[in-house]
């Protein structure tokens, strides 16, 4: 894997299987009726803060005309000054606000807090500095706390000019209402394998093309998904899974404790919560399989009710989170959850 590309958003080059967004952007802004604040949507690690940085980027470069030659919407050169000054976190025109921004000693880093949504107003009312447009990021909008939305919705009903704001969100249903009436939405969607695979050979030369189709299988057509379970042995962390579920036929508490086992090893809570997503992706696929055609599903499938299954995916989830967030025992949260599974349904 030593052909990874610049993933960083702020510095990445590329946008793949999203030209639909971007064209909508370039024309929105060549239009010169650019509106003052877009929703870019869509399911995580498929490109929304890519394609943010990228519009912002271009729009602070002086929305250049196309380089031609099949160059996708929006493109700079990466040596461009503003290209370097983004990537570097430099431009004094752009302001990034996400989970963690202003953090400080009593607040959370998993949530955007009011102190950090309160650095936008100022910014956007400021003249830019070198002349052109003032933007502002907001990646992982779903995050914000209350007083944190209340804030940017201010912002938003009374927007200044030549200011504009790209609230990026993977859960745009937890935003309030009132927000998302006053953006204009742009919706991301998972890649196509045509898309992703290519991408997949290009930073994991050294993974043989079946794997690889696994692993954009698993991902769901999400590049930055596709990456995260490569670093963290999400194949291997699926064949776990698949012998988990295939064990519920005949629950042999000796499995759970070795899944216990290696699930708990060291400091790093990465496998627990890659299997615990692994899992609930699996069940969540078979339950959709079995309400469509009952016969094709799993066998595991039939010992308990659909309606089980869908509490059982829940309560799986918030037992991961609870054990990450409160620094649980992971050994005992597999143990418990694997228990759940075992345990026969009531139907």
């Amino acid at each position: 894997m030593s052909d990874l590309p610049p993933l960083e958003p702020r510095a990445n080059p590329d946008l793949v299987g999203h030209d639909h967004a971007a064209r909508a952007l370039e024309e929105a802004a060549r239009s010169g009726r650019l509106h003052h604040a877009w929703l870019l949507a869509g399911p995580p690690g498929v490109g929304k803060a890519t394609l943010a940085y990228r519009f912002a980027r271009w729009l602070l470069a002086g929305a250049p005309p196309s380089p031609g030659g099949g160059a996708a919407p929006l493109a700079l050169d990466p040596r461009h000054p503003v290209f370097r000054r983004v990537a570097a976190g430099a431009h004094a025109d752009l302001l990034a606000i996400e989970p963690g921004t202003l953090q400080g000693s009593r607040k959370r880093a998993d949530v955007i807090n009011v102190d950090a949504a309160r650095l936008i107003p100022s910014f956007m009312a400021l003249t830019a500095a070198e002349g052109g447009w003032r933007v502002v990021i907001i990646d992982g909008a779903e995050t914000m706390a209350a007083p944190a939305a209340n804030a940017l919705l201010k912002i938003l009903e009374e927007p200044p000019p030549r200011a504009v704001l790209l609230v990026v969100t993977a859960a745009p249903g937890r935003l309030l209402p009132t927000i998302r009436s006053r953006c204009r939405r742009l919706d991301l969607f998972p890649l196509e394998d045509a898309a992703l695979l290519p991408l997949l050979g290009r930073w994991l030369p050294d993974m043989p093309e079946a794997e690889r189709r696994d692993l954009a299988r698993l991902a769901g057509g999400s590049p930055g998904r596709a990456l995260a379970l490569a670093e963290e042995g999400g194949l291997a962390l699926q064949a776990l899974v698949e012998e988990v579920l295939a064990g519920l036929l005949r629950p042999d508490p000796r499995q759970a404790h070795a899944v216990a086992d290696r699930l708990a090893a060291g400091n790093d809570t990465t496998a627990f919560l890659t299997f615990f997503s692994l899992l609930r992706q699996a069940i969540a696929a078979a339950t959709r399989l079995a309400a469509r055609d009952a016969a094709a599903a799993p066998a595991w499938v039939a010992r308990r009710p659909l309606a089980e299954w869908s509490a059982l995916w829940d309560r799986l989830g918030r037992l991961a989170a609870e054990t990450d967030a409160l620094n649980l025992d992971r050994r005992q949260a597999v143990l418990t959850g694997l228990g759940w599974l075992a345990a026969p349904g009531r139907g």
